[in-house]
């Protein structure tokens, strides 16, 4: 389509906002930060890892000797959940108010030299399980609104640690983002009587220009209104509202979609390709939602190789989120990424 060849603005219907996206901007010369790679080759097991099983974390908390999976409570949470009640208002212009919750960490494995893309299926299946009780325990919780699973992958993503892991926030209200969706997907389904990301998966995988691959249980594509260079979202092709919905076929489904899925993004640049990870359902808040629909988002920050990356600054912090590859030149470049590990 002409309109895709030159600068235009396409609309994201779960956050109700649009992105400029400026194909031609991606043949102009490079001479901004390149990163340094991380050296990637680890051990099985790291004495220093505070995540690997044995270990004594900064806490003074001594892991135990795991076999598969471990989940704690994040020694340095970022939410606690013995705040004190607060408000302070001025004018409707200053407001806080105190906000409780719990973090916790779950470590996908005891190998310090693993990640999901490296990880076998069979073996990331007991990690949906963890996922599953997690999200069921802290919903049971009548102080928590919303569960946030997340991962953050790699050293430009901010992860302190390499060993396999990530992290479950639950908090005392619904936060912004899903707040967000949770809004538009229920103004949609009031407006046309069915579910938008249903709807949305009918269009893609009538085109299939963004779809990168699919399986019996859920589609992997490029967002049409997609930020990030190769921002995938996955979505169940059946309307589950929450990953506790998930019946055993949609279970194992999903941990191949997350081993394939990195091991294509780990390909693209021959490197450990980094991103944050997590999934979007519906609040824990006591209502039924049946907007919601369970999808999944990756941001991976890269952008022309392993060392240059995307740099939301300066229109992107001031005016609207702005990209200079299109989604459809992103699917088309995974789908074309092989599903054998580079380092195989």
């Amino acid at each position: 389509m002409k309109l895709f060849d030159n600068p235009h603005k396409r609309y994201n219907p779960l956050l109700d906002e649009w992105v400029l996206v400026s194909p031609h901007r991606t043949k102009r010369p490079w001479q901004g930060l390149v990163e340094s790679l991380p050296h990637v080759k680890r051990p099985e097991y790291d004495p220093k890892c505070y995540l690997c099983p044995r270990n004594t974390r900064a806490s003074g908390i001594t892991n135990p000797d795991y076999k598969s999976t471990f989940v704690f409570t994040n020694d340095f949470s970022a939410l606690l959940s013995d705040v004190p009640s607060g408000q302070f208002k001025e004018k409707d212009i200053l407001q806080a108010h105190s906000e409780t919750g719990i973090c916790r960490v779950i470590c996908f494995s005891p190998r310090h030299d693993l990640t999901l893309a490296l990880m076998k299926t069979e073996e990331i299946r007991p990690v949906i399980d963890v996922w599953i009780d997690q999200y069921n325990e802290l919903a049971d919780n009548r102080d928590i609104r919303y569960v946030q699973i997340f991962e953050n992958h790699g050293q430009m993503m901010g992860c302190s640690n390499p060993h396999p892991h990530c992290q479950v926030w639950a908090n005392q209200t619904v936060p912004e983002l899903p707040g967000r969706e949770t809004r538009n997907q229920e103004a949609y389904m009031d407006k046309h009587g069915s579910c938008l990301l249903c709807d949305c998966l009918k269009v893609e995988l009538k085109s299939r220009e963004r779809v990168v691959f699919e399986t019996d249980e859920f589609v992997v594509l490029v967002p049409f209104w997609a930020v990030w260079p190769f921002e995938v979202m996955v979505v169940s092709k059946k309307h589950y509202a929450a990953i506790n919905e998930l019946d055993e076929k949609a279970k194992l489904d999903l941990a191949d979609v997350l081993r394939r899925l990195g091991i294509r993004f780990d390909n693209i640049f021959k490197s450990d390709f980094p991103y944050s990870m997590g999934f979007h359902q519906k609040p824990t808040d006591g209502g039924k939602h049946e907007e919601w629909h369970l999808h999944l988002h990756y941001y991976p920050p890269l952008l022309r190789s392993a060392t240059v990356r995307k740099h939301m600054v300066g229109y992107e912090l001031l005016a609207m989120p702005q990209r200079d590859m299109t989604a459809e030149q992103s699917a088309e470049r995974l789908r074309d990424c092989p599903e054998t590990h580079y380092t195989v």
